[in-house]
């Protein structure tokens, strides 16, 4: 492991996107630390603390993604849901939009800067919408636990609404999620591997010392009395964290082989003999964003529910806790929605199809053209559907055995389901990037030697 590390570090290409990747999500953690200005962060703590009742709600997902910022209020404390929500919206409205659709087929990168700029503007948005909403919800925590806000911000006031202190909550929060897409494209583009993606790990991890404390705060080991968790819930963790660990990675780099034969043809005057290969569907082609695009989802209209408040919004909320069974049902058809989705944008057969014509390929048994291009098509949608399923289940598989066994929902989601499945698809995927890059320099230095010895 030490040798491979060592490798990796003398590459100095690899080298400097690895030490600019590991800056930019310094700088974001340090966002996580600093309050909005007129924020008492240790009085909001303990209120949502004291709120949560050691249960899990969507507020406690939300600030497992943000890596504790939601709950004290800080700069980051809307991470990068309003982007992916934004991601998700028009990548929905992309597929139904026919025009534009012809647009990013006929001139690809023109179509990706105006599909980047269009989230840009809707993550503002929705930025705006979700902190007004959230600095609404402060109002009122303020108001049943004095502290909060600072009362010199609630003083000024325009028509018996303290102005000053939303529009400083409301920009300040914008400032931090737009703050924050900024960090993850010039991640994706300057360092290693998806820059969204290892925000929302590196604020998973930043909750794992909070997850230890509450395992050892509930085996009550210092006293003789029984725990709320016993070993056997311990054990039973730490068999689902390596078995969900092992599972995505299996899932993640399965793949089917389709059999290909390349027909004789003539180069020159010479005839070139065929010769066989294959290609690898992958049994999960979407990784983990079927997971990400789903919970940020489904905490977006439950966070704007429980802001919001009201009667029928609250029963809203209540129905999208984690944990309950409208919850676990959407969250399960969202996975499968959103795999077959990521899946039908990403996986082109017919440009296959097409390539395989040229190169004068065939799989056996099946004509080239549309016939071929019509079994791809058949044959990742069967495997797709089996990786959707396995998928699902590995999701939901902490819930159901936190309900069996009396764990506390908010321990069995972070050591297995969501946030291991995140943590794992993203590790390999920053991996596979960091393989890559080793690949193609060598490729290149050997190329160099070899011109040098001419």
């Amino acid at each position: 492991m030490l040798k491979e590390i060592r490798r990796v570090f003398q590459v100095p290409e690899l080298k400097a996107k690895i030490i600019f990747t590991l800056l930019m999500l310094v700088a974001c953690r340090i966002g996580a630390f600093i309050p909005v200005p007129g924020i008492n962060a240790e009085i909001a703590l303990s209120y949502f603390k004291q709120a949560s009742g050691g249960g899990q709600n969507f507020f406690q997902m939300v600030d497992i993604f943000s890596g504790g910022a939601f709950s004290q209020m800080t700069v980051i404390a809307l991470g990068v849901v309003p982007y992916i929500s934004a991601s998700i919206i028009l990548q929905l409205l992309v597929a139904l939009w026919p025009s534009f659709q012809r647009e990013m087929a006929e001139n690809p990168e023109q179509g990706k800067r105006k599909l980047t700029k269009l989230t840009r503007l809707l993550t503002v948005v929705l930025s705006f919408l979700q902190s007004g909403l959230f600095a609404k919800y402060a109002f009122r925590m303020n108001m049943s636990t004095p502290g909060i806000i600072s009362g010199e911000l609630l003083d000024i006031q325009i028509a018996n609404t303290p102005w000053l202190f939303y529009l400083l909550f409301m920009f300040t929060m914008t400032t931090g999620t737009i703050l924050l897409m900024w960090i993850g494209e010039q991640i994706t583009e300057k360092g290693i591997g998806n820059g969204m993606s290892l925000i929302i790990m590196i604020g998973i991890l930043a909750s794992l010392p909070t997850a230890l404390g509450m395992i050892f705060q509930q085996l009550n080991l210092s006293s003789q009395e029984p725990g709320q968790m016993t070993f056997t819930g311990v054990m039973v963790l730490l068999t689902l964290f390596v078995l969900i660990a092992l599972g995505t990675i299996l899932i993640i780099q399965g793949h089917r082989r389709i059999p290909l034969q390349y027909a004789r043809r003539v180069v020159g005057r010479k005839e070139v003999q065929g010769g066989n290969s294959y290609i690898p569907l992958k049994v999960n082609y979407a990784g983990v964003i079927p997971v990400i695009f789903a919970s940020s989802l489904l905490m977006f209209p439950a966070t704007i529910a429980g802001f919001a408040g009201g009667t029928w919004l609250g029963d809203i909320a209540g129905m999208l806790q984690p944990g309950t069974s409208v919850y676990l049902v959407l969250y399960v058809c969202l996975i499968i929605f959103f795999t077959y989705f990521w899946t039908a944008t990403q996986f082109k057969p017919d440009q296959i199809a097409s390539d395989m014509k040229k190169n004068g390929a065939f799989i056996p048994g099946i004509r080239q053209g549309k016939p071929t291009q019509d079994y791809l098509e058949t044959t990742m949608g069967s495997i797709t559907f089996l990786g959707a399923v396995f998928l699902a289940l590995i999701a939901i598989l902490p819930n159901l055995v936190g309900r069996f066994l009396g764990i506390s929902q908010t321990i069995s989601y972070f050591f297995g389901g969501t946030a291991l499945l995140i943590l794992v698809g993203v590790v390999l995927d920053t991996m596979k990037q960091v393989d890559s890059h080793l690949l193609m320099k060598r490729y290149e230095g050997f190329m160099k030697v070899r011109n040098r010895g001419r």
